[in-house]
């Protein structure tokens, strides 16, 4: 008797790794690249790529693996240059951001057949954020919002292929525009910048940042540090203006693109105290007690500096950045759950409900019930 065998063919996970590794050249790193493909076989794993950077001394391997573990003993055995990070990506999310998710194919191939190629994969992102749709058809009507918002996302994508960008992620309220040079993404922020402005955008209350970083810093997810931080930027740089992360102002400063640009730049330190300020915020935002003493204590800073520099750097007040920073939480609280009134307040660090509901009213122009209703009927 015949049996029909039936086999049932799971696709394994994608990992990306990462190695930091002093004085790395590219050559090595593709004859590296060469042995693991000799290896791959025995733990199960298909190298799909990598990219190397012999500037900043980092190599991201691209890996199809049953799991992490298959990715390390592979390295270790083909040439025991372990890797620092293993993360768990999506194919699709990689080649978003980095434009491929196997080699290039305009890679040197050596006469010993070596393939070489020097691709770092450091970033510059574009980040454009705006108002929240349901608010904007609140304040505008929905015919408006909808026209603004699309001829909006039709600006933003028109001039990418000009300037050499990606659409990296378009979530509902930002876009994420992926560059592999600085002076581009620059040049892109200025044009849209200023097509915003002449097709009457500034209802939509844009606003637009730019800062670089590499696919795996801290956050497991991929870009996840420079995303956040672009989104930190946004949330305190003024509308319509463009906010520049101190990593890539050093990138651009040589260039005269800057001269005349009205933008809000960052040093190096200022950017760390910010880095340092958000980071407390997104620790304590539901602590009801988090106030100017506690960052004061967390940042290690005397109380009358640091309010200084929070006035400087943000143009809020403490008690203003602490009060609308909940209120943003809020929102994606009741986005996220459809929470009551009374949850969402204390959950966010609100102390009663009346006072929570008069903060919404002020900063968004409606009551946090009619948000509600607003979202379930979106």
């Amino acid at each position: 008797m015949d049996i029909e065998q039936k086999y049932i063919f799971v696709a394994m996970p994608i990992y990306m790794d990462v190695h930091i590794v002093p004085g790395v050249k590219a050559k090595d790193v593709a004859d590296a690249h060469r042995k693991d493909l000799l290896h791959q076989d025995a733990h199960a794993c298909k190298c799909m790529t990598y990219w190397i950077d012999e500037e900043r001394e980092n190599i991201f391997c691209l890996i199809d693996a049953p799991n992490k573990e298959a990715v390390v003993e592979m390295h270790n055995n083909a040439h025991g240059m372990v890797p620092n990070r293993v993360v768990e990506v999506s194919s699709n999310i990689v080649e978003s951001f980095l434009g491929r998710i196997y080699d290039p194919e305009n890679a040197e191939l050596l006469d010993d057949g070596l393939k070489v190629f020097h691709d770092p994969s450091y970033r510059i992102l574009v980040m454009v954020a705006y108002e929240d749709p349901i608010l904007l058809k609140h304040k505008l009507g929905n015919d408006k919002a909808v026209t603004l918002l699309l001829k909006q996302q039709q600006v933003i994508r028109k001039h990418l292929i000009n300037h050499g960008g990606r659409e990296a992620e378009h979530e509902h309220t930002d876009f994420i525009l992926s560059f592999t040079s600085a002076a581009k993404a620059l040049d892109y922020a200025i044009a849209i910048l200023n097509e915003f402005n002449q097709a009457g955008l500034r209802e939509t209350g844009y606003r637009i940042a730019l800062h670089g970083g590499e696919p795996l810093e801290y956050s497991n997810l991929l870009f996840g540090d420079t995303i956040l931080f672009a989104q930190q930027l946004c949330f305190i740089s003024g509308e319509h203006k463009i906010a520049i992360s101190g990593s890539v102002k050093c990138l651009v400063e040589k260039d005269h693109k800057l001269k005349g640009l009205q933008y809000q730049g960052f040093s190096p330190q200022d950017e760390t105290l910010l880095r340092g300020l958000f980071d407390n915020l997104e620790k304590y935002w539901q602590d009801a007690n988090l106030d100017i003493d506690l960052f004061s204590r967390e940042m290690a800073m005397s109380k009358s500096k640091l309010y200084r520099k929070i006035i400087s750097l943000t143009g809020l007040s403490p008690n203003i950045l602490i009060k609308d920073y909940r209120l943003m939480k809020a929102k994606a609280l009741m986005k996220k759950q459809h929470y009551n009134i009374a949850q969402v307040t204390f959950d966010s660090g609100f102390t009663s409900p009346s006072y929570f509901t008069k903060c919404f009213k002020q900063k968004f122009g409606l009551l946090p019930m009619a948000y509600l209703e607003l979202l379930g009927q979106s």
